[in-house]
């Protein structure tokens, strides 16, 4: 076997010298694409886009109180509707009890002038 030139000799260090760059950068990808290092930049990523969110939302609350306010009734109302729904309930059928008893007590008072009338 003959010995290599030295063209070929550089050539094989150049291509050992390339093939261990693309093993690192195989190396870094794998490290990168991970699970957990996918995770951990997901949830980096998260944190940093809520506090943007809030921050925003503070801004916004700062800039337009009123609105904000409103806004904030209307989610409390809409959360607690069933509760206000069984209070107005009870609200109308004791009203509509009182009339009863008002009408009843009217008609008797009515029928008791009539017959002392009589």
């Amino acid at each position: 076997m003959k010995p290599d030139t030295p063209e070929v000799a550089a050539a094989r260090i150049e291509a050992e010298r390339k093939r261990a760059e693309l093993m690192d950068t195989a190396r870094q990808l794998q490290d990168r694409l991970s699970p957990g290092t996918l995770a951990h930049n997901a949830w980096e990523g998260a944190k940093i886009k809520g506090a943007d969110l809030a921050e925003d939302a503070v801004d916004t609350v700062r800039r337009h109180p009123g609105i904000a306010s409103g806004v904030v009734a209307a989610l409390t109302l809409f959360l607690a509707r069933e509760p206000l729904l069984d209070l107005a309930g009870k609200v109308k059928d004791d009203v509509s009890d009182r009339r009863r008893a008002r009408k009843s007590r009217k008609a008797s008072k009515t029928q008791k002038d009539t017959e002392t009338t009589q």
